[in-house]
């Protein structure tokens, strides 16, 4: 606007006027508790920025459309083929082949125990048409890569026109597993045989597969899932560089997979400040930077198996994201992923997700779209330096294969786990559908097969951070050539392993609670809500209340009109009926509870009601009404989980 005459003729808008307009709406309030948040890594997060300065160079490949990647996981080779034509058919131009035992599987995958299981899973597959991703087991990578060189050489396919993503990722592996089948300085003599071989053979695409998915399940911040990256692909270079290769020919073998998550600023400044960092750590190694092959998945930490459909929400947000940030390849987990092994209707919502921001919103036209934002460009800023200094720390801890083994990364993870699950168990991270605005009263979803009972994983809570052994100095860029020492040479290396969590599971189980009293009953639990006064002093806490106690799966219901204290409890009593936990939630204003909340509760008390919460603080009536028998407030920023689970004392 500012060459618009209009615009000239007025002076420009400074910070220092806005800021004298924020502290009138304040009213003395603090201004950095308001208005600025900040992430789990400590990054600040203004409400205003300027316009950019300069803009970051973030190394975009090219302006081509992203590629559509759509799972192929189902167990059965053949019925894992008909899904993965039906999605090619139907836009697709990617596939991320899941074998069966990989984590990413969830307990699915393809089962190919020979070539010919795999070229029956890839029956009219055009391999020299479609974009690959090979998803193994565990430290499988070289087996599975001899298994498609074979398949490849059967079909009589140059190699060097395949784009195939073979994912070798021995370090991620670790990071999951806990351990490695052998010392780590034979793994990289592994890894560089194996990259060596495909190369001999003829392939040309990426061999390693630099994966963010283990440390972004397990709860870390973006920052540190950057700075794992930075380090494992960093101990990438020194074990393939001892092996012989040359470090120009090494980045050629290198992919990235970041997750997207629906935190739209952060996944693109996630995105724009790895390609910045990668071109950094080229620029220490003495090269020139180039474009890296950077893929993004939808994050399996956002999923949640209550009101699946908000997930399609979710993943819209994420593939925005990703495609703004510049990946080159998206794969959209289906929103009934949680539930199961996705059917076609899960599947084709995947990929028309994609298709929708590509086709219409036309999000691949500008390479770089956030490039020149005030708020993206600070972000991606904050983002590569936070993460470049926790990247050091790691390089300090003799390199990410020896903090794995020491627990140090496990633990920095865990800290920052820990304040996700508290915001989540206080609301203060919501999730729609599970922990907000949840329906007790969904329909089932279709899925293929549903998902296994695993037992549920060790959280990490456990795991203790040893003394760090110091043997790199901050900033000496010179070291990221140099090989490291490691304690865990003399043997396989173990590990304290990564969970792979979803934020939504500790509702889910209260969820589940619920439904077991279904089923043994006949009726939900159940908890009467109290309305006292006027309709307008208890509209607003009845509503609060339905929706805190509904995300614990309990059903409500309260008195619509106003009554006289007793008549509020009769009719609690006969709407609980025998229930054999009875339950009550007293809901209206602060100045109604100062007449009527005491009294209400002995009343309900002393007709054998076994729990009475309050919706809202209680401020200086605590003490009064716990004397009443009130056991518990509910209220915005209480341990939501907390105060749900003591509603199930007595209902096992």
């Amino acid at each position: 606007m500012d060459d618009l005459t209009l615009a000239a003729e007025f002076p420009p808008a400074t910070r220092e006027q806005w800021l004298k307009l924020v502290e009138t709406v304040l009213k003395g309030a603090d201004f950095d508790k308001k208005l600025v948040s900040r992430t789990y890594d400590g990054l600040r997060i203004e409400p205003l920025y300027p316009k950019a300065e300069t803009t970051l160079s973030v190394m975009c490949a090219g302006h081509r459309p992203w590629r559509i990647a759509q799972r192929v996981d189902h167990p059965e080779p053949k019925t894992a083929n008909e899904l993965a034509l039906a999605d090619l058919e139907g836009g697709a131009d990617a596939l991320a082949f899941v074998y069966a035992g990989a984590p990413s599987a969830r307990g699915f995958g393809v089962e190919t125990q020979t070539v010919e299981d795999l070229d029956r899973a890839l029956q009219g597959v055009m391999l020299d048409w479609v974009t690959l991703r090979l998803e193994t087991a565990p430290f499988q990578g070289r087996a599975a890569a001899a298994q498609w060189a074979a398949l490849i050489e059967r079909r009589g396919l140059d190699p060097a026109a395949l784009k195939i993503d073979f994912g070798l990722d021995p370090i991620g592996d670790l990071a999951r597993t806990g351990g490695t089948p052998v010392s780590w300085p034979t793994m990289g003599e592994h890894l560089a045989g194996t990259v060596r071989g495909l190369r001999d053979a003829g392939f040309g695409s990426p061999a390693i597969r630099v994966d963010t998915r283990p440390y972004h399940e397990a709860g870390a911040g973006e920052a540190q899932e950057l700075a794992a990256a930075l380090a494992t692909v960093v101990t990438y270079l020194r074990a393939l560089e001892g092996g012989g290769d040359a470090l120009d020919r090494i980045r050629d073998a290198l992919a990235f997979l970041v997750v997207a998550d629906a935190d739209e600023f952060l996944t693109v400044a996630k995105l724009r400040a790895l390609r910045r960092l990668w071109a950094r750590v080229e620029e220490a190694c003495g090269l020139a930077p180039k474009p890296i092959h950077l893929q993004a998945e939808t994050a399996w930490r956002m999923t949640t198996r209550r009101d699946p459909w908000v997930n399609l929400l979710r993943t819209t947000i994420a593939t925005f994201s990703a495609g703004l940030g510049g990946a080159d390849a998206i794969t959209v987990l289906p929103f009934t992923a949680a539930l199961g092994l996705p059917d076609a209707l899960a599947r084709r919502m995947a990929r028309n997700t994609q298709l929708i921001l590509l086709e219409e919103s036309n999000l691949a036209r500008v390479a770089d779209p956030a490039a020149g934002a005030g708020g993206f460009e600070a972000l991606t800023e904050r983002l590569c330096q936070k993460a470049w200094a926790l990247f050091q720390e790691i390089e300090r801890e003799g390199g990410i294969v020896e903090s794995l083994s020491r627990g140090d990364l496990q633990a920095r993870i865990a800290a920052v786990r820990t304040e996700r699950e508290r915001a989540v168990a206080t609301r203060r991270d919501p999730i729609t559908g599970t922990s907000e605005f949840p329906d007790i009263r969904e329909a089932a979803v279709s899925v293929l097969i549903p998902a296994p009972n695993a037992s549920p994983r060790d959280t990490g809570r456990g795991e203790t951070a040893f003394p760090a052994d110091l043997v790199a100095q901050a900033g000496q860029d010179a070291s990221l050539g140099e090989r490291a020492a490691s304690a865990s040479s003399a043997g396989p290396v173990t590990a304290a392993p990564l969970p792979s969590i979803r934020a939504a599971e500790p509702f889910e189980r209260l969820r589940d609670r619920s439904d077991a009293v279904l089923a043994e009953t006949g009726a939900r639990p159940k908890v009467f809500l109290a309305n006292l006064g006027p309709i307008a002093a208890f509209t607003a806490r009845t509503t609060f209340a339905k929706n805190f106690f509904e995300a614990g799966g309990f059903e409500t219901w309260g008195n619509e009109t106003p009554a006289a204290p007793a008549d509020i409890v009769q009719a609690g009593l006969d709407w609980l009926g025998g229930a054999a936990e009875q339950r009550v939630c007293l809901c209206s204003s602060d100045e109604v509870y100062a007449r009527e909340a005491a009294e209400t509760a002995g009343l309900f008390r002393h007709a054998g009601v076994d729990r009475v919460c309050l919706a809202g603080r209680p401020g200086e009536l605590e003490a009064a009404l716990r004397a009443a028998a009130v056991d518990t407030f509910a209220f915005a920023g209480c341990d939501a989980l907390a105060v749900l689970a003591s509603f199930y004392e007595g209902n096992g």
